[in-house]
């Protein structure tokens, strides 16, 4: 896949402005179970060599496990699916091809692999479905590296209920009401272990009692604004008010349909989403918003199609007025300040 405009074409302040932040994308997912090597410059829209080329210094890498119909045995399948790729993804962890990644697990970490110039890996997991009933799941996760639990995908789980039921598998508009008794008992269990909480996905129930159930600060690794376009995967006004808050995150996503009602990827552009994030910075501060792609999962645009391409992103910030600072805590540093909250809480 080629980069469709070069970091090369950027201005030589704004694209070493650029390289000289922590660039944390908070949403990547991995092809599975097979797929080319990270360290290969392929087909992926996410590998190393994009991710250098970009500019792109830290990834947090899913473990994505897609919702079936809830049976011990599927339950019991999607938790091995997780360990294998969260195994998969802490492998990343090595140098080849003059590349050196770095597993991290904290944000001191992260930064400490970009003060060093090597690239950071954050294991983490989407869809609790992984967890089924058994909570002690949730700590093997933590074991192998894993920073967030996204606690659902599409389609309800034992945990808590989604922005999009599966009609497919006999999901209703709600099954729990926002989250199960187990829910608050995972994110409980999340706090202890030194997980964040990802609201992404979930429906806006579930997002409230989230935010009331978590002694840390809730975040939403890839979504955006219901304002600008009215998706359920999208936060409305009062949601974005609750993240502000409990001093949490969002991070707005490039996934063109989230970005316009029923655009196709060659419909958006960086200023579609830069002004998502505009949008959601006058209404709940600079503090509370970050930057994500949720690339190989969906994510993907003009100007950023790949994470060849994360320089344009910084473009348009300065373009719009944004300082160094600023941008900063838009490309990770918000994040990392809550990864930091999570850090210190944690049992």
């Amino acid at each position: 896949m080629n980069d469709a405009t070069s970091p090369d074409s950027l201005s030589p302040d704004t694209l070493a402005l650029h390289r000289a932040l922590v660039t944390l994308d908070t949403h990547i997912d991995i092809p599975w179970p097979t797929g080319p090597d990270a360290f290969q410059d392929g087909t992926r829209r996410v590998d190393l060599p994009k991710m250098v080329r970009g500019g792109l210094s830290a990834g947090c890498f899913v473990a994505y496990v897609p919702q079936t119909a809830r049976t011990p045995a599927t339950e019991d399948g999607a938790f091995a699916r997780a360990v294998a790729m969260l195994e998969h993804i802490n492998a990343m962890g090595r140098t080849e091809a003059g590349i050196t990644a770095r597993v991290t697990q904290t944000a001191d970490e992260i930064e400490a692999a970009k003060a060093d110039g090597v690239l950071a890996i954050v294991p983490c997991v989407e869809n609790g479905f992984a967890v089924g009933a058994d909570l002690s799941r949730i700590a093997r996760f933590r074991a192998l590296g894993a920073r967030y639990l996204t606690l659902t995908h599409n389609g309800h789980n034992a945990l808590a209920d989604s922005c999009n039921p599966r009609r497919d598998l006999g999901d209703r508009d709600t099954e729990h009401g926002g989250l199960s008794a187990l829910g608050v008992a995972a994110v409980k269990e999340l706090n202890r272990v030194g997980m964040l909480v990802d609201v992404a996905h979930v429906s806006r129930d579930t997002m409230l009692q989230a935010s009331e159930a978590s002694s840390t600060p809730i975040v939403s690794t890839h979504s955006c604004i219901s304002a600008l376009c009215d998706h359920p995967r999208n936060m409305m006004d009062w949601q974005l008010d609750v993240i502000r808050k409990v001093k949490g995150v969002i991070q707005i996503t490039a996934v063109a349909s989230f970005l316009k009602p029923g655009a196709k990827p060659a419909e958006v552009t960086v200023a579609d989403f830069a002004d998502h994030v505009d949008y959601a910075v006058k209404r709940i501060g600079i503090e509370h918003v970050g930057i994500s792609s949720d690339f190989d999962g969906g994510g993907g645009f003009t100007g950023w199609h790949n994470a060849g391409e994360s320089a344009n992103v910084t473009a348009e910030l300065v373009r719009r007025g944004y300082d160094r600072a600023a941008i900063q805590l838009l490309w990770g540093g918000n994040f990392l300040r809550v990864m930091r909250v999570v850090e210190q809480m944690a049992a």
